[in-house]
């Protein structure tokens, strides 16, 4: 089980970030692979039962419209991300 890389997701790692509006959540997290560096995002529905707060991966008509913001937000934030990347080698390259 240990190497599983979504139990070790689950139990260990942290998302390098999060997007969140109301119930709906998205969690970024970091791969690197031999290509370079990779996200992957998961989203998640909040709710309460009772007094306990829990979470779903299923999501109903009236989420869909804030899953798509939270996803155009994941999208901008890795997109971001790279463009960073992409500058910082740009600029070392240059001090060669």
């Amino acid at each position: 089980m240990e190497n599983n890389p979504i139990e070790s997701m689950k139990t260990k790692d942290k998302p390098v970030h999060e997007v969140r509006l109301g119930a709906i959540k998205c969690a970024l997290w970091r791969n690197d692979t031999d290509n370079g560096i990779r996200y992957n995002s998961t989203f998640t529905r909040l709710y309460r039962d009772g007094d306990e707060w829990k979470s779903s991966d299923s999501f109903g008509r009236d989420d869909l419209l804030t899953l798509a913001k939270v996803a155009d937000q994941a999208h901008t934030w890795i997109c971001e991300q790279t463009q960073e990347r992409e500058r910082d080698r740009d600029r070392d390259r240059g001090k060669d």
